[in-house]
């Protein structure tokens, strides 16, 4: 090899030496005015390792002589502390904080509002095991599931809307027409002002912290109401979102945090100082809110459960029937069951039906029930509690009902007494088979640990059993016909489908949201961001000087321009339809009525 000439080197000396200096003042003195700000919040006591609370002999969250909330541990029983709800005032009085926080958060920049973001998202990445603990003791789901329900879908929406928040919220243009061509036009995202959040006590964390990141980074302050059956765990996680404000440099009245019972729930869903609600619940509240809020006129995104089908196609080779039965035990059992997308029928074709009947008995009677605070290595649990017992009675009356007209019950049915746990509240994990559309467990949503099967004669009837639901949220389908497949995404009503997956949209900040009995509205994405902001249609001049006019021949008033003007007038307006939006025939035709001919 050529030896490299001196003159080379000594450039490459020359120019290495300046570009070293250049990175290390870089390191040492260059600050990212985005950067996560640290901050620490105080984590309940009851997350300590051996907390023992005391077992309440017949767990409620009423107080009998008293508005408090008793909060408790769902699995176990065990008081975790009282809440006092809040009153018609305390609603007002938030609302008037938040508003006047609001004016000063609209005008912070998009960096600001990231910065605040990424503030959360490192706290949330730091504490991924408190935050759990709190949401398992609080709602009685496992670690794993508050990891993949609580955690992992948080993370997601605060590093979607760092990332890509702005650009969903950037002014954008709009394409103008031959007639409006000296216009330019576009549409602007504007904050609301103070929007509402009521939320649903299954993701205690997720839900509550999910339509914050939405509102704040568009520009809003809020007033979010958790459940009463999650009331406990609301402070510390609003707290998460408020300290990260307060770190940055921000009012904490951006976020305020409410629990109240349904009386006073109707006096923040009809009030004028709220411009948007988000709710996520059950249908039967959904008209309640819906009404209230129409009082005001207040939009409304509903997202109200479903009964979601996994259609599973007969062309599955070996490998992937493990790895579908998998998913498929995970989606119907994430969360006992109290998830709004998890699965609620299991729809096969003829030829993998027994197969998979075969191969699930086994692993859902091998299930194990518990809570975390009894759970370790050595003795995993893997399904947590039900949030209540109120609706086992009619869960079992459901299940009674369906093996009467021919449904088989293999596993499970019934609630189930903890050993170690007698006050908490379990239901069996459950495997009933050959259930028909008539049938009602096939109707309802059974929020519950219940794996419900229904055998399809072919593609065409597997849909038609998808579509027998009076709920349309979310869907599955899993098979390598991609014809079929596609089909099915076609053919399946729904808001969501994943195929050969399950519950994946909402990991890449797909819309979120249903159709039928599922509601209304989006939340997630692009779509939910701008959900939660006035959509403002602004048209602008395109050259100095060229604006609209009146034509003269419209010019009012008519009646001063004597005879025959009204048909002048006529036939001018009609020309300009004709140029705008005939072919050339009727452009002639437009160019004769405007000049008269």
């Amino acid at each position: 090899m050529d030896r490299i000439p001196d003159s080379l080197l000594n450039l490459a000396g020359l120019t290495v030496v300046p570009v070293a200096f250049i990175l290390v003042i870089h390191f040492f003195f260059y600050t990212d005015p985005e950067a996560a700000v640290p901050y620490n919040v105080a984590a309940p006591e009851q997350v300590r390792q051996g907390w023992k609370g005391e077992v309440l002999r017949e767990p409620s969250l009423k107080v009998s002589g008293s508005k408090l909330i008793q909060c408790y541990c769902p699995a176990t029983g065990e008081s975790l502390g009282r809440v006092n709800p809040s009153s018609a005032d305390g609603v007002d009085r938030a609302i008037a904080k938040a508003t006047k926080a609001q004016v000063e958060w609209a005008k912070t920049t998009f960096a600001q509002r990231r910065r605040v973001l990424k503030t959360m998202l490192k706290f949330v990445l730091e504490n991924q095991e408190t935050i759990a603990r709190v949401a398992c003791l609080d709602s009685g789901k496992t670690m794993v599931d508050a990891s993949l329900g609580e955690i992992l879908v948080t993370a997601e929406k605060l590093k979607w809307t760092i990332d890509h928040g702005e650009d969903a919220l950037r002014p954008e243009r709009r394409p103008t027409n031959f007639l409006m061509m000296y216009k330019k036009n576009e549409v602007i995202w504007e904050p609301l002002g103070v929007v509402a959040a009521c939320v649903s006590w299954n993701y205690p964390f997720h839900n509550l912290i999910s339509p914050i990141i939405a509102s704040i980074f568009a520009g809003n302050a809020i007033i979010v109401k958790g459940s009463e059956a999650t009331a406990w765990s609301s402070t510390y996680f609003t707290s998460i979102a408020t300290s990260a404000l307060v770190a940055c440099g921000h009012s904490p009245d951006i976020v305020q945090s409410i629990v109240c019972w349904p009386d006073v729930a109707e006096h923040l869903t009809s009030h004028p100082g709220i411009a948007h609600i988000t709710f996520i619940g059950s249908r039967t509240v959904a008209h309640h809110v819906c009404a209230s809020a129409a009082k005001r006129l207040t939009p409304v995104c509903v997202e109200l459960g479903g009964k979601d089908p996994a259609i599973v196609l007969d062309d599955l080779s070996n490998s992937e029937f493990k790895r579908v039965a998998s998913i498929l035990m995970r989606g119907t059992f994430q969360s006992a069951g109290q998830n709004c997308i998890g699965i609620e029928r299991v729809i096969v074709l003829p030829r993998l039906y027994d197969r998979f009947i075969a191969h699930l008995t086994p692993l859902i009677s091998a299930l194990k029930p518990g809570s975390i605070l009894n759970a370790d290595s050595d003795h995993p649990i893997d399904i947590g509690a039900s949030i209540a017992p109120a609706n086992f009675s009619t869960l079992e009356s459901f299940i009674q009902d369906a093996v009467s007209q021919g449904a088989r019950l293999l596993v499970g049915g019934k609630r189930y007494t903890h050993p170690d746990h007698p006050q908490g509240h379990y239901f069996s994990p459950t495997l009933i088979v050959d259930v028909t559309p008539e049938m009602k467990i096939a109707q309802t949503e059974l929020f519950a640990p219940v794996f419900l099967m229904m055998r399809a004669k072919d593609v065409s009837h597997a849909i038609e059993l998808a579509n027998s639901s009076p709920y349309a949220l979310g869907a599955s389908v899993y098979g390598a016909h991609k014809p079929s497949l596609e089909r099915v995404v076609r053919e399946v009503k729904a808001g969501m489908v994943a195929v050969n997956d399950f519950a994946v949209t909402y990991m890449v900040q797909l819309p979120f949201g249903g159709v039928k009995g599922s509601g209304y509205g989006r939340f997630a994405g692009k779509e939910g961001l701008r959900g939660v902001c006035n959509q403002k249609a602004v048209t602008r001049d395109r050259w100095p000087g060229v604006k609209t006019s009146i034509p003269p021949p419209m010019d009012l008033p008519l009646s001063a321009k004597g005879k025959g003007a009204a048909e002048r007038a006529w036939n001018f307006a009609m020309g300009i339809v004709w140029l705008g939006y005939g072919d050339w025939r009727g452009k002639v035709r437009g160019i004769r009525g405007l000049i008269g001919v």
